[in-house]
């Protein structure tokens, strides 16, 4: 567990320096004489570099463990804002996010699958997996909020380059907190029906090739789809007439998403529960509720955004479970980097199609349908066979 603890600590303080930033990029960005059409570019890049970062990564992680590549991201992601703080033209900005993109891509799967690996039976895979949606949601309640409050007093200079240096102390200690051999080496042993390493060694390889083959492509439909409506919910939110009022009342209004995540990440026994179950149901109760949002219903808006992070909190936790029961350890590398390129792709698409959109039609049905279009594509035969 001492590992599980280190993990969380640098995936909260990653998450932290990324979530900190979200209210300072675009009024940095515009006091470097950005455009506001330039300034969603300067967003969305990171998203994109992402996936060339995920793919490195997957194989990497396969090949060469995990620690080297959470030491390598925490550090020059480090850097890279260290060089952030000193930029002078919108330019040399969308330079830097890019990069930033494609270096803290490695950290996710990294962690994740370092995670998986770790974990003693299903239950504890579940819980270590919820754990980290635990982590992610606190450093999304808490950064914000702190970012503003860095910049308010230490100006953008200094808030840079304190996050950076705080994203290198990080990783030198990435260095000495982590052990990896060890606990791959015991995981194998303890977990043998999720690790590929069963006790019978003649089925070995009948059960490798069942894992191998459990996880249908078109399961990361599901991510992608749920990161679109997140990008959705992102880009609507403050428009609404709700929030149009101040920032600090659509502040609060993205906070309600993570405290009603927050509850649910905090009640363990729903790890017990089947995670393709809780994938399936916390996504269609997730449409429903964009669906009533869309139609107007009469539940109000802070009640509805505090149910979907109740939902987001079953989800993301669960999916990752999922992904990591079905899977070999020598695969959990590559499967959580397309984990993370499907929520790329989705969270670089929701804001588009939304923006594009909107005047048409509600941007919050579109995220229904995009839901719904991905449970209906769901080989659910296929997870029905693996289970049994």
């Amino acid at each position: 567990m001492k590992t599980a603890i280190w993990l969380y600590l640098f995936m909260f303080v990653a998450f932290f320096d990324l979530h900190a930033q979200y209210p300072i990029l675009s009024p940095f960005a515009i006091s470097l004489g950005a455009a506001p059409s330039f300034i969603g570019l300067i967003l969305g890049v990171y998203s994109i570099t992402h996936l060339p970062g995920n793919l490195l990564a997957g194989y990497g992680v396969d090949k060469y463990g995990s620690k080297r590549f959470i030491v390598f991201s925490l550090i020059v992601a480090g850097i890279v804002l260290l060089v952030q703080s000193r930029v002078t033209d919108p330019w040399q900005l969308l330079y830097i996010r890019s990069i930033s993109g494609f270096v803290l891509a490695f950290l996710s799967p990294a962690c994740l699958s370092m995670l998986a690996k770790i974990a003693k039976d299903k239950v504890q895979q579940s819980k270590l997996m919820a754990g980290n949606g635990f982590v992610h949601t606190m450093a999304s309640v808490l950064s914000p909020a702190a970012g503003a409050y860095l910049v308010a007093k230490l100006g953008f200079v200094q808030s840079f380059t304190l996050l950076g240096w705080i994203l290198i102390i990080t990783g030198v200690l990435a260095i000495f907190g982590v052990k990896e051999k060890q606990y791959t080496e015991s995981a194998a042993e303890l977990f043998p029906q999720v690790h590929g390493a069963p006790s019978i060694p003649q089925e070995t390889d009948s059960e490798n090739e069942t894992l191998n083959r459990a996880i249908p492509w078109l399961f990361f439909g599901i991510p992608l789809a749920l990161s679109c409506s997140q990008g959705i919910l992102f880009f609507e939110l403050p428009l609404m007439k709700e929030a149009s009022g101040s920032i600090l009342t659509s502040g609060i209004l993205f906070s309600l998403v993570s405290l009603g995540a927050l509850v649910t990440l905090s009640m363990l026994f729903i790890n017990r529960i089947s995670a393709f179950l809780r994938t399936s149901m916390g996504s269609l109760a997730l449409a429903l509720i964009f669906f009533g949002m869309s139609v107007n219903w009469p539940i109000p808006l802070h009640v509805s955004l505090f149910l979907i992070g109740m939902a987001k909190g079953v989800i993301y936790p669960a999916i990752a479970s999922l992904l990591a029961s079905l899977s070999s350890a020598q695969r959990y590398g590559r499967i959580f980097s397309f984990l993370s390129i499907s929520y790329s792709i989705g969270a670089f698409i929701g804001p588009i199609v939304a923006g594009h959109l909107r005047s048409h039609t509600s941007p919050f049905f579109m995220a229904f349908l995009c839901l719904m279009l991905a449970l209906s594509l769901l080989p659910l035969k296929t997870f029905k066979t693996v289970q049994a």
